[in-house]
């Protein structure tokens, strides 16, 4: 593969300089940043992230900050979830849908305040939509983004770090909600919350300038845990059916295809772009769904463009995501399936790039 140049487009992080000393091996481009993919190989990191804890740098989830009177309004604008009863305090995974339903962005709202939220996006420029809306509504609020690089920490014994660093009332944060806890003098919001099934937190570190002493006091404080940089890593996240927009799903996609319904409080959500179309969806359900798919043979290769998915020689969907699972002994796959073919034990074949596979379409996700 080529090489990308760099260039100020593409983005260092607060963290660049600890995720290079750890010997960064692969990054991927995200929201216009540098993300680490790779520091040992995925497999050791796979391994270590469900025996240890690591410190991942995710300042690509870049926050899209509303704040002024009309910041609640314009956050229900965007999502069909129902956010009424959302107190300050708590996080909320949350659907972003365009006017045809379709999925824009899959984040983390922040409640900070009535008047201010903080959107942990994923990978889209959502930025500009908000601010679109904002504008062509005329409502008052204020949509930026501000100097917020979230900084999580993910394994079964970052609780024990996060407290040697922070204080044990640390642990008492519950799943999606936070708290603020001081560093060096500077109030952070800290949350359960997380890309990993491996329990731990994520840190919205608010101000560039503390990053590496972030960074370096949590390395220091977990050197007997054994702590090492680390990433969102691809097999754990397909075989805990963590979705990557963009890969997974994209604007073509409604909350229910991608298996989002839950979160969808569609006649509640008043005022959601987009509330008229999923209320049909709603009503008629979806034609195709995302399914875990175990695929069988030996380690299929990097997933980088949709496989094709088939029932004979039909096209029946595709798989977006795959990887080996050392834990599972299987290839683990996440896949949109129409729904004529989705039911669990459906066999189905794979066209990979090194050739056809056999397939079974499966009940849950394996984490």
């Amino acid at each position: 593969m080529a090489l990308l140049s760099q260039s100020r487009r593409l983005r260092r992080t607060p963290f660049s300089e600890g995720v290079e000393a750890a010997g960064v091996k692969a990054y991927t481009i995200y929201n216009h940043m540098l993300l680490p993919t790779v520091f040992r190989s995925v497999t050791e990191d796979y391994h270590h992230l469900k025996s240890a804890v690591q410190v991942w740098d995710v300042a690509c989830e870049r926050q899209v900050e509303l704040r002024g009177p009309d910041a609640a309004r314009l956050m229900q604008m965007l999502t069909p979830r129902d956010l009424r009863t959302m107190k300050e305090g708590q996080c909320f995974y949350v659907p972003i849908v365009d006017e045809t339903g379709g999925m824009l962005n899959d984040p983390v709202a922040v409640k900070l305040a009535e008047d201010r939220w903080w959107i942990s996006i994923a990978d889209s420029d959502l930025l500009y939509w908000v601010k679109g809306i904002a504008n062509g509504w005329r409502l008052d609020v204020l949509v930026d983004e501000p100097d917020v690089s979230p900084l999580a920490i993910q394994g079964p014994k970052s609780d024990e770090l996060m407290a040697r660093v922070f204080g044990d009332s640390v642990k008492d944060v519950r799943f999606f909600r936070y708290g603020l806890f001081e560093f060096q003098g500077r109030k952070l919001v800290v949350a359960r919350s997380g890309y990993s099934k491996q329990g731990g937190y994520e840190i919205y570190v608010e101000g560039s300038d503390i990053g590496m002493p972030l960074w370096n006091a949590l390395m220091e404080a977990g050197r007997d845990l054994d702590v090492h940089a680390g990433c969102p890593n691809l097999i754990e996240r397909i075989e805990s059916g963590l979705l990557s927009y963009g890969n997974d799903m994209t604007d073509d996609n409604t909350p229910h295809e991608c298996g989002l319904g839950r979160f969808c409080d569609t006649h509640d959500a008043i005022g959601c772009i987009g509330r008229d179309a999923l209320l049909r969806v709603a009503k008629e359900g979806p034609v195709q769904q995302i399914r875990p798919v175990a695929i069988e043979g030996a380690a299929v290769p990097g997933c980088d463009r949709w496989w094709p998915l088939l029932a004979g020689e039909k096209r029946v969907g595709r798989v977006s995501s795959a990887a080996w699972s050392p834990d599972f002994d299987t290839n683990v796959a996440i896949a949109m399936v129409r729904m004529t073919h989705w039911d669990a034990g459906t066999a189905l074949r794979v066209q990979t790039p090194d050739g056809m596979r056999d397939a079974t379409v499966l009940e849950s996700f394996w984490n």
